[in-house]
């Protein structure tokens, strides 16, 4: 008798467990779940916007980036060599094709991009040739889009530093949040 009063209390309350279970949450509980998730959203999503749209140099980066990778394209498509030149007394930078005449040359680079005031050029490191700090730089981009182990450092005025790593045979270009020394 007492082993049937067991079972019987047993099976209640493991009747009452599924029950419970198999009930959900409650409307409050998601209530209250879903308000957290919307405070924790409105305090983050002013700094994740500011990180991505307006830091002028992880901006001012990936402006270099696309303009190398369509020059790399370019090289292979039209096959001949184009240049990223730099010049580091006018902050900016533009692409050239080994083609061009002198006139299409500065056309080139009276369209090419100038960086933003917060934004400066460091320098530019070519394998095989070293830093170059002033006047006018390039980096050459071969027919079928190789180029040499090449780096471009940027600084902004905050103190951060950006190094874009561009390497001889691959495709990427690799942005590094710090300053990249290379050796000779």
């Amino acid at each position: 008798m007492l082993s049937s009063v067991i079972q019987s209390a047993l099976v209640m309350r493991c009747g009452k467990r599924a029950s419970f279970a198999q009930r959900g949450y409650t409307l409050i509980e998601l209530t209250v779940v879903m308000a957290l998730i919307g405070v924790m959203l409105g305090m983050t999503a002013p700094k994740i916007r500011d990180a991505f749209l307006t830091d002028t140099l992880k901006k001012t980066a990936r402006k270099m980036v696309g303009l190398i990778n369509a020059a790399r394209h370019d090289c292979v498509r039209n096959h001949q060599s184009y240049a990223l030149h730099v010049d580091f007394e006018s902050n900016r930078f533009w692409m050239a094709a080994a083609s061009m005449n002198d006139e299409e040359r500065i056309l080139a680079r009276n369209r090419g991009t100038t960086l933003p005031e917060d934004v400066r050029l460091l320098d530019l490191w070519l394998g095989g040739e070293g830093k170059k700090v002033a006047g006018e730089a390039w980096i050459r981009f071969t027919e079928k889009g190789y180029v040499r182990p090449s780096a471009v450092h940027l600084s902004s005025t905050d103190g951060r530093r950006l190094t874009l790593v561009l390497s001889p045979f691959l495709r990427k270009v690799e942005i590094v949040d710090k300053y990249v020394d290379f050796m000779q």
